[in-house]
Formats: C-alpha cells, structure tokens, sequence
C-alpha cells in the first residue's frame, strides 16, 4: 500500500482523497506514486489507480518524470486511460503516444472520444499516421478524415460526431429504448437531435422531456422546433459564446446546407472560452500570441521569441519621449522642481490608458460592447477620466506646492487632469480602433497603451509647463 501517513489520511487506499481534509493532493500522489515504482510494488499500484478519478490521475501524471510515466501507463486499465489523456496536454499526450506499442494506440484511439482522438491523431508524425489509420475500424477512419478536414480555429475541428439523433416517427417511449441502447458509444444523451432522412435538424428532445412524457407521445410533440445551431465553418468562439449565454449541454452544429453534422459539448466549450481569455491576456500584456504548452514547459527560445517583438517595438516608440524631453532641454534647466513630478505624471497616465483599454478589451470580447456604442462610451469615459484626474490632480497639488511653490503646484495638477484624460481616451478608443480593421483588440496591449502615453504625456507636461511659468513671468532659457 502507498504510505500517506505523514499527511494524517485516515483512508489510504483511494489516492484521490490524499491530504488530511480528504482532498486531492497532486503533489503528495505524485511522490507516493514514485515511492511505490522505486520498491518495484506494480501490482498493488495498479490496483489502487482503478480508484483515482481521470482528471486527478492526469494531474498526477503531469508531475511524474518521463521514466515514471512509461511506468505507470501500463497499470492504468485501457477505458480509464482514453478518459485520462482529455485531460493532459496535448503536447503530452503526443509524448506518451510515442513511447506506446502500436497495438496500445491503436486501442486508445477507438476508445477516445471523436473530438479528441482527432486531435491527438493529427499530433503525430504523418509516417506513424499513415501506418495507424488502416488499422482502424472504417468508421473510425472516416470520422478522422472529416473532422481533420476543417480549419483549426473553426467549429468542425472542436466538434464531436457521437451526439444521439431520433426520428421524428417515434414516440416517447420508443426514443428513450433507442437512447438506451445507443448511450455507451455517445458523448452525452440528455439532449438528442430529431432529423428528418435526409438529416436536416428540426427539434430537440431532452431526456428530461422524454421521460416525463407518456410513452405513446410522438417525438414531435416532446421536441422543442427551430433549435439555436452553429455553422460548422464558424469560428470556435462563436460556438462557446452561443453555449454560454443559452447554458446548454451541447451546440448541435450543421453544414451550409442545414444538415446536422456534429455537437460542441459545453467541457469543449469551457476550454474555448479559457483559450480565448489567456490569449487576450498574454496579449494585453504585450506578448506575441499565446503559450501552446505550460509555463513550467515552455523554452528559454519559446519565451524569448513570444516577448521580444514587442519589447523591441516600444524601444523605438519610447525614442519619442527621449526627443520630447531633449527638446525640453533649457525649461527643464532652469525649473528642476519640474523633473521630480515626470515620472509620476507620466505613469499615471499610462495607468490611467491601461485601466480603460483593459475594461474595454474585456467588453468587446465578451460582447458586452460593440463598435456602435463607440460614442456613448466616449462620452462616459469622458466624465470618469475628467472626475479621476481632478481627484488625482488635487492630490498631487499638494506635493508640488511643497516642493515647488504654487506656480509649480498649479502646472503639476493641470498637466495631471489632462495627462489622466488623454491617457483614458486613448486606451478606450484604440480597442475600438483595432476592431473597426479586423485586429483583435488584445492587441491595445499595456506596454503599448502605456508608451504611448509616456511619449504623449511628456509632451503635454512641458509644454504646459512652458507656457503656464512664462506667463506666471518665470525664467525660462
């Protein structure tokens, strides 16, 4: 038996329940894991996996080295190891596959789901895809050459072919036997797509509905008509924003021909959706795309290369606020107090941009905001940013009257009011701006919102600098 004892676990056999609270602990399975290959205790291991969850054992999977791995997949029975590989990476479960016999792929595959046996099939190199596919039952073979088929990012390629489909002939009572008898082989049966013979979707019947009605109720009447769908060439986000604000089990997809020829299901839903997130999110902040395999994972030439355009980008956007201030050479001489404030001013407009653009990559992806409400959103970003500068100008008029006297006090909080009011705008319009062209709007990233406003802000500082201590009758060079 693995030990837990360090961890107080009063039930040792179920991996899953590992730590004290009686959650799961990757980490504590992962070394109990180890302990029990390194006394060469296979038998007793494998009997205590059959007990982890999937999505647990693949967490733990995840953890182990790749010596530890080839050790433990042959313990794990062939239906909990199709389940467990939805859950890994796909740049791991290629790495898995590559150390399997062709014998133990070739299970794996028949007994994965559609969706993501395609997608781990299309992850291996084309020599051992060509000498996998004949082995492969027909129906197997086809389903991998028609979901292959379609464009990575579009809904065919997230789309599973095992859905439950009813005629509408049948009653009640005749459908929930058909279900019954076609369930172990489909993705999920709660929700079935009643086609006619040619396969045009005209309904949808819950199995809730099914069962509450009287077996002799033809299907027809227990369907629901003119279903929400998705086109199988639509873009994958269109599919998961359609599961989210309906909350369904499943999005039946159809061909331009009004054909059903697939579902999404909301798990590949999810998955969409948190893709989507994390690109926005490595783009807000300046990176190039998104990271296809983990942090922990990544390369130091990976890394490099998804960081450098950018950086290097704003080095020359950043030469801008370099020439402004160079061209600022003489006020800036004779009035010393005003280099104290430049980095606090020009930072607070950069936050100031990053705030707004951030709220507004955030609300045009979600749909929340589209390109029409440009202006009435201009107008409220207008008095917030007004209302946040004069705050934030009123607090800093205080820091310029000690350290530079009023004339000073007074070019710091009207620079601040409009440095926090340019900086607002821009960061709320240039989303706006990338998606009037066709350019994700996660592309108005931080970095670049913020060296805008640097450059800007500079301009803006001394310039009312100059102007404000001249008329005030200060020495200017």
């Amino acid at each position: 038996m693995i030990n837990l004892k360090k961890k107080k676990q009063p039930d040792t056999r179920l991996l899953y329940r590992a730590d004290a609270e009686g959650n799961f602990d990757a980490d504590l399975v992962a070394e109990a894991i180890a302990a029990e290959l390194e006394r060469g205790e296979h038998e007793a291991l494998r009997r205590e996996l059959v007990d982890v969850l999937a999505a647990d054992l693949a967490d733990v999977l995840t953890r182990l080295e790749p010596e530890q791995q080839a050790q433990v997949l042959p313990l794990i029975t062939a239906d909990q190891l199709a389940l467990l590989f939805g859950y890994l990476p796909l740049e791991l479960q290629t790495e898995l596959v590559a150390g399997m016999p062709r014998a133990q792929v070739l299970e794996l595959l028949n007994l994965m789901s559609a969706d993501e046996r395609v997608d781990l099939f299309n992850t291996l190199p084309a020599d051992r895809r060509e000498r996998l596919l004949p082995a492969l039952a027909q129906a197997e073979r086809d389903d991998i050459r028609r979901l292959a088929s379609y464009p990575r990012d579009s809904v065919g390629a997230l789309m599973t072919s095992e859905y439950a489909t009813l005629t509408p002939d049948l009653t009640a009572g005749q459908a929930i036997a058909e279900l019954r008898r076609v369930a172990p082989d489909k993705e999920t049966i709660y929700t079935s797509y009643v086609v006619d013979h040619d396969r045009h979707l005209i309904g949808v019947a819950t199995l809730r509905r099914l069962i509450l009605a009287d077996p002799d109720t033809p299907v027809l009447e227990v369907m629901a008509p003119n279903p929400v769908t998705v086109y199988v060439d639509a873009d994958q986000v269109e599919a998961a924003n359609k599961i989210a604000r309906y909350d369904f089990i499943a999005l039946p997809v159809i061909d331009r021909d009004e054909r059903m020829v697939g579902i999404v299901t909301s798990d590949d839903a999810m998955d969409v959706a948190e893709a989507e997130a994390t690109e926005d999110f490595h783009k807000s902040g300046g990176t190039l795309g998104t990271l296809t395999m983990s942090m922990k994972d990544a390369t130091v030439s990976l890394l490099y290369r998804q960081r450098v355009y950018w950086l290097v980008l704003l080095v020359f956007a950043n030469l801008f606020s370099g020439a402004g201030i160079a061209h600022f050479e003489d006020l800036i001489a004779a009035n010393m107090a005003l280099v104290f404030f430049l980095p606090l001013l020009i930072a607070s407009g950069g936050n100031a941009g990053a705030q707004s653009a951030t709220l507004m990559v955030r609300a045009l992806a979600t749909g929340d905001v589209e390109m029409r409400d440009w202006g009435s959103m201009l107008v409220r970003e207008l008095v917030v940013s007004t209302l946040l500068g004069l705050t934030m100008a009123l607090a800093v008029s205080a820091i310029g009257l000690f350290r530079g006297g009023p004339a000073i006090a007074l070019v710091v909080a009207t620079t601040m009011l409009l440095i926090v009011l340019v900086g607002s705008l821009m960061g709320m319009s240039l989303p706006f701006l990338l998606n009037r062209f066709k350019a994700d709007p996660a592309s108005a990233s931080s970095p670049l919102i913020t060296s805008l406003a640097d450059g800007i802000g500079i301009l803006i500082y001394f310039g009312i600098a100059k102007v404000m201590l001249s008329w005030m009758g200060h020495a200017i060079a």
